[in-house]
């Protein structure tokens, strides 16, 4: 995930994955994030983190590997995520989206996802970032 998400660490405001670390994620894993995670060859070449709330399942820091991009493995990653979906009964899969990461909104578009909302978020060293919020319904 990490090595994923330094492109953005030169973004005005980088993104908050940078900050995480193996103790963070771990804490959240034992508190009932899930994760799933792409391996190719024993090797893990990308991941999504979610969660399960009321209005559905949503998903975060959907992540692959720079030099695996491009090669259909987020599609991937998303397809399995919508099988664990329907394993668990749960019919909607949502996501936020930085509104300058059109390549993310362009991706989660093609397989699916409609925007519903768009706000500003705010974070506590001040920034703000403009974000759409997608789902899908399967």
């Amino acid at each position: 995930m990490m090595k994923a998400f330094l492109e953005y660490k030169n973004e005005d405001t980088p993104s908050s994955a940078l900050e995480e670390t193996v103790q963070s994620i771990s804490q959240s894993l034992e508190n009932g994030e899930k994760a799933l995670i792409a391996l190719e060859d024993n090797i893990p070449v990308g991941m999504i983190r979610f969660q399960l709330n009321h209005e559905g399942l949503y998903f975060y820091r959907l992540s692959v590997i720079p030099e695996k991009q491009g090669k259909g493995i987020a599609k991937n990653i998303l397809q399995h995520l919508e099988e664990y979906a329907k394993q668990v009964d749960v019919t909607t899969i949502l996501c936020k989206v930085r509104m300058n990461l059109q390549r993310n909104i362009q991706l989660y578009s093609s397989v699916g996802y409609t925007l519903y909302d768009e706000e500003i978020v705010h974070k506590p060293n001040g920034a703000s970032i403009k974000v759409v919020s997608m789902k899908k319904e399967i």
